[in-house]
């Protein structure tokens, strides 16, 4: 098995893990908020240390790709594209949409496995960052950024069992809550060791993304906004 240092800063959550064997070998989380460039590269060089201090050899670096955060995407990017170049091994880059239907999967819940994962990201106001998969990971709706209302995700509600979560499914329980087919589960965060499954796939796949070129999955456009005054 593939021995990888997994980094993870799409939400206000910062994690790095060392992950080998279908385990994690060492792993460090900040749950405080966004403290990602004060936290990051120490939590790396832990993850680093144990790999020289048990005389590992590192396989490949990967990443959180987003949606997510701007700030908190950018820097994780940059810290895993800095580390692959120095350390020569290649990069992988993983959705966290994908990563939140596998938390979720992997969850202590007990989900229908003909259930449909519809993970959600907050992206402000009523809009969250959203994507509907099967438990194959089949993505049934491509990830997108998406306003909430009550007609919503309507076409999968229809004969199916929802579960929905992330920390932007708070904004779906005042529309959908008395809908007996969709189900909330809290505590859902993308976490850098629960990258493992898709980081391996991805490496033995041979699905690496590019170490110059490769950029996160905003999937819409920053826009930045006009200071507040000072006085």
């Amino acid at each position: 098995m593939a021995v990888i240092l997994n980094i993870e800063t799409s939400t206000e959550v910062c994690s790095a893990a060392l992950t080998a064997e279908g385990m994690a070998l060492f792993h460090r989380e900040d749950f405080e908020g966004r403290n990602h460039a004060a936290l990051l590269s120490g939590f790396v060089k832990g993850c680093l240390d144990h790999l020289r201090d048990h005389e590992m050899k590192l396989d490949a670096v990967a990443v959180s790709l987003g949606p997510g955060s701007y700030t908190g995407l950018r820097i994780g990017l940059s810290e895993a594209k800095g580390l692959a170049y120095a350390l020569d091994v290649p990069l992988i880059g993983v959705s966290t949409l994908e990563l939140l239907a596998v938390s979720a999967m992997f969850s202590s819940a007990d989900i229908d496995p003909d259930a449909l994962l519809v993970p959600m990201i907050d992206a402000r106001r009523m809009e969250v960052y959203t994507a509907v998969y099967d438990f194959a990971l089949d993505a049934l709706l491509a990830p997108q950024p998406m306003i909430l209302d009550e007609a919503s995700y309507g076409e999968f509600r229809r004969g199916r069992n929802i579960v929905m979560f992330g920390n932007g499914s708070d904004k779906a329980q005042p529309l959908f809550a008395q809908d007996p087919a969709v189900t909330f589960l809290p505590g859902i965060v993308p976490l850098a060791t629960d990258m493992l499954a898709l980081a391996e796939r991805a490496f033995m796949a041979r699905d690496f993304i590019d170490l110059a070129y490769s950029t996160p999955a905003y999937l819409k456009d920053f826009q930045a906004t006009r200071p507040k005054p000072l006085f």
